[in-house]
């Protein structure tokens, strides 16, 4: 038990301290520096019966910024529990309970049963994605310009190169942004306003098919299955199931392959 909350609270701090290398192992993207808050504003002078006004934040002294980071982390590693807002409010009052040395339940009978339940969790979540990924992928799949493999890699040219196509022995340099099928974006070379290299046979597997059928000074658009990218294990930034778009910019090839 006392293994399973260490591994909690440290796996997401190890995420933030590895380096950024993308399609290999996509890092948690940094949470926003917390911004200071507003002046609070005067209350209105009525409000609906029973409701209070509501208190803007103070901003974080260095000495609490530590603290806040370590619920950030916590949060982030509690994402593969798939909590909703009510059992949150339970994790609080455990958190108080706690504090105050009063339990309501034994952790020696119920702790044993939270990885049963990670694991549940975990499936319900995977479940959701791969569902969502479907309509996703069907839909992309039928739009006009767009190329469907046989593996299902969805591809589209944006820009098209004009250079040589790598082989799958070829090492690349690229630019590129990856997003969940939401949006949100889990990785950006852009970002880090540095190229990213990757031997093409090192990567997932979509980016080894996919980026073979650039060309050099060439944009393009993958959308990945899951099963072509990090299937129900997921990484710490991209659920389980999850279905992956990239926009690749192809630079150059650093090392061909031997003719």
């Amino acid at each position: 038990m006392l293994r399973l909350l260490i591994c909690l609270l440290l796996t997401p701090a190890a995420a933030l301290a590895q380096g950024a290398t993308a399609v290999q192992k996509p890092p948690a993207s940094a949470p926003a520096a917390p911004k200071p808050a507003a002046p609070a504003t005067a209350a209105p002078k009525s409000l609906p019966a029973g409701r209070a006004p509501a208190r803007t934040a103070a901003p974080l002294t260095d000495d609490q910024k530590p603290v806040y980071a370590l619920g950030l982390l916590m949060q982030r590693s509690l994402n593969q529990f798939d909590l909703s807002a009510a059992e949150l409010d339970i994790l609080k009052r455990a958190l108080s309970d706690a504090a105050a040395n009063k339990p309501a339940i034994d952790i020696d009978e119920w702790g044993p049963k939270i990885e049963a339940f990670a694991a549940a969790r975990a499936e319900r979540a995977t479940a959701r994605e791969k569902a969502a990924s479907v309509a996703y992928l069907t839909k992309t799949a039928a739009e006009a310009g767009v190329v469907r493999t046989n593996s299902g890699l969805i591809y589209r040219d944006l820009s098209p190169g004009t250079g040589p196509s790598p082989t799958a022995n070829d090492t690349v340099k690229v630019h590129y942004r990856g997003t969940l099928i939401n949006g949100t974006e889990f990785d950006s070379s852009y970002k880090r306003n540095e190229p990213a290299q990757f031997p093409l046979r090192g990567v997932i597997p979509c980016w080894t098919e996919g980026v073979q059928r650039m060309k050099v000074g060439g944009k393009a658009r993958l959308v990945c299955p899951s099963d072509l990218a990090y299937g129900d294990a997921g990484r710490p930034s991209i659920p389980g199931g999850a279905a992956l778009v990239f926009e690749i910019e192809l630079l150059e090839i650093i090392a061909a392959a031997p003719q």
